[in-house]
């Protein structure tokens, strides 16, 4: 995955069923069954791939490019434990070669008017918004039966996924080559996002669990460039970071737009016609506000060379060609909560260990009262806009 765009990179929690007393699902036993067994073999495999970095980095047969990014990446390892108090355990300290362009693909879904996320539930995890398979032909079967129920469907590859820290004991979780040759700053970023969820996880909460991560990663990344890498690097990833926030900004103000069209269905239940005509329009929109975008990103700006290449946009030409309900609902677990972490973090006075602390006191209340704790902590933008003109 290229430049790993509009955050949709979920972490896919695996649960070994057999260990935590069987799983859940919407779709009865057999498939429940069906689905364990492909979730334990294909960690397994990727396990199984795995050698420890020193191992890799010995070898003659390895390209220099491999070799500086594997050493690049126990630096961000101690990094990662020194300066941002993540967690110091077995995993992300060997490497697999997965020889494909995704760890696990997964399906997510929603109603043809509503952003709720269709969910499946574990025992340990709780319920999630997503569902990840070893194989895309089967992430693509399961979004088939959920599409024939009615539920607008994405499958998308996912780059790395956490088994929040239960399977240590066995390894950890590996650097895979999923990611490895990702620029610098997206690298070392999604390491950092990773090893959060070892931190804190609250059970039945993607937003909270997902934001929590992306806040870490982008405090922890800023840390890093400035303090571990090169200008080059740096430069790299400003530019790339601000094509994320733009793209951020717009598919934020689409999700609003279509929250308040699907309101209207609650409010005065309009005619289907009428209300699937406006949410076409919606899209619309956004189509040409992307395209509109995209073409600043890909032309020279008074003389400079572009934002960007169309390498460096088609990730995100894939995601507003494919985009629904269910692209838009499970990003928004990415970074609907971020302001209000980020806004803990300065709280806490930039002080990772009581920020965790903080955060694993969120975690232990009921979701209503987590999530209003947070939301009263997110800065208002007008007073942001005031302090900036002051």
């Amino acid at each position: 995955m290229r430049q790993p765009l509009p955050r949709l990179r979920a972490t896919f929690s695996l649960m070994f069923c057999l260990v935590l007393g069987g799983c859940a699902s919407t779709t009865g036993p057999s498939n429940a069954w069906g689905y364990y067994w492909q979730s334990l073999r294909g960690h397994m495999q990727i396990l199984h791939a795995a050698e420890p970095i020193d191992d890799w980095v010995a070898r003659k047969d390895i390209s220099p490019a491999l070799r500086e990014r594997l050493q690049l990446a126990q630096r961000a390892r101690a990094f990662a434990v020194a300066e941002l108090g993540l967690p110091d355990n077995a995993s992300y300290r060997r490497y697999a070669d997965l020889k494909r362009s995704a760890a696990v693909w997964n399906v997510v879904a929603a109603p043809p008017y509503s952003l709720t996320l269709h969910t499946w539930c574990f025992p340990v995890t709780g319920c999630i918004g997503y569902r990840g398979y070893f194989t895309e032909a089967a992430a693509q079967a399961e979004a088939a039966e959920l599409a024939a129920q009615g539920l607008e469907v994405e499958v998308y590859g996912v780059p790395a996924y956490s088994t929040l820290g239960y399977m240590n004991w066995a390894g950890g979780d590996p650097l895979l080559s999923t990611f490895i040759a990702w620029p610098e700053g997206d690298f070392v970023r999604l390491l950092f996002h990773e090893l959060a969820h070892q931190v804190v996880y609250a059970k039945n909460d993607t937003l909270f669990n997902e934001s929590f991560a992306t806040a870490v990663e982008r405090i922890g990344v800023a840390q890093w460039l400035a303090t571990q890498s090169t200008p080059a690097a740096r430069e790299a990833y400003a530019t790339s970071e601000a094509r994320r926030s733009a793209f951020r900004a717009l598919t934020r103000a689409t999700r609003a737009h279509l929250a308040a069209i699907y309101e209207q269905k609650e409010a005065s239940a309009p005619d289907d016609q009428a209300l699937a005509a406006i949410k076409s329009e919606a899209m619309q929109r956004f189509r040409a506000d992307y395209a509109a975008l995209r073409e600043r990103w890909l032309q020279p700006q008074g003389g400079a060379a572009p934002q960007a290449t169309t390498a460096q946009v088609a990730g995100y030409d894939r995601w507003v060609a494919q985009a629904n309900n269910a692209s838009f609902a499970a990003q928004a677990a990415y970074d609907e909560l971020v302001p209000a972490f980020e806004a803990l973090f300065e709280r806490e006075g930039r002080d990772w260990p009581r920020f965790y602390d903080a955060v694993r006191q969120l975690a232990q209340q009921p979701q209503p009262e987590r999530h209003e704790a947070l939301r009263a902590l997110i800065p208002d933008p007008q007073h942001l806009k005031e302090t900036a003109g002051a």
